[in-house]
């Protein structure tokens, strides 16, 4: 079965038909590829529960628009300022800063519609939504944000760099992993050991990130390099080094991969991707 089809295809089918320019923002923004980690690991999660991962691909498109949206409001002037995304013009260069608020906005609404609509019994769809919620918000996503934010500038403990990037990017991994366990009404034993690979792969996609921006470039990246050094930023590179760094990443990685021993199907497909997300180049 081909995720990535499954995912895309379906993400078409829940954007707006609307050709006004909002909705243009939103299918421009979305359909900017990606690798589609989130969206993949819900629909990996609910076949490693024995379920049919279909049943998760609405969860997996609302965690996928909730994520895009994220990108577009970091992008912005007021964020980070970033002038591409994924190799493009990110969104608000391509369609004005107005728009591109609200093509945000109308992504993060749009994630609910679209998780509301998964054919699954009415709890399975309240907790995940419920999920989905937290994730996203203040205590989530959002959180994490606005720590990223307030501590721009300032020297911080690993400890403190860990938490900002378990909300501001790991929650959303996180969500995703749970969404599939949800889908496939999994036990709680299941959803806790997806959160547990949750937490690894998430620090190691920001740490593969924080090395990334001292050794790549930005034709590979399809972004600006260099920018943490630039704004003076904390990372994992900055307090540990690049050696120290990849050590860490792959205690992480094999954390996460011994996680999915409560799991009775086949996860080589997600051990697989945890190594991938530790050893990626861009």
């Amino acid at each position: 079965m081909d995720y990535l089809e499954l995912i895309n295809n379906a993400l078409e089918q829940y954007l707006p038909e609307s050709g006004d320019i909002v909705s243009q923002a939103m299918k421009y923004s979305v359909r900017n590829g990606g690798k589609r980690i989130r969206p993949m690991l819900a629909l990996e999660f609910c076949a490693a529960c024995g379920s049919d991962p279909r049943k998760a691909l609405p969860f997996a498109c609302a965690v996928e628009m909730i994520h895009t949206y994220s990108l577009i409001h970091d992008d912005l002037p007021c964020m980070d300022d970033d002038d591409y995304r994924r190799g493009k013009p990110s969104c608000h260069k391509a369609y004005g800063e107005a728009n591109a608020l609200l093509a945000g906005d109308a992504l993060l609404t749009l994630a609910f519609e679209t998780a509301v609509k998964a054919d699954l019994p009415a709890e399975n769809i309240v907790r995940a939504v419920k999920e989905l919620s937290y994730s996203a918000g203040i205590l989530g996503m959002v959180g994490g944000q606005v720590l990223d934010l307030q501590n721009e500038n300032k020297a911080l403990t690993l400890k403190e760099l860990e938490q900002i990037h378990n909300l501001k990017t790991g929650e959303l991994i996180r969500v995703a992993c749970v969404l599939g366990c949800i889908a496939a009404g999994a036990d709680d034993e299941k959803i806790k050991a997806a959160e547990e690979y949750a937490k690894g792969v998430g620090l190691t996609f920001q740490i593969i990130d924080d090395i990334l921006d001292v050794t790549s470039d930005a034709e590979t990246l399809g972004k600006p390099i260099g920018s943490d050094a630039e704004n003076q930023k904390t990372t994992y590179v900055s307090l540990l080094g690049i050696e120290k760094s990849e050590e860490v990443a792959a205690q992480l990685t094999e954390k996460a991969k011994a996680a999915l021993e409560v799991f009775n199907e086949e996860t080589d497909s997600l051990k697989e991707l945890a190594d991938k997300l530790q050893t990626r180049k861009k």
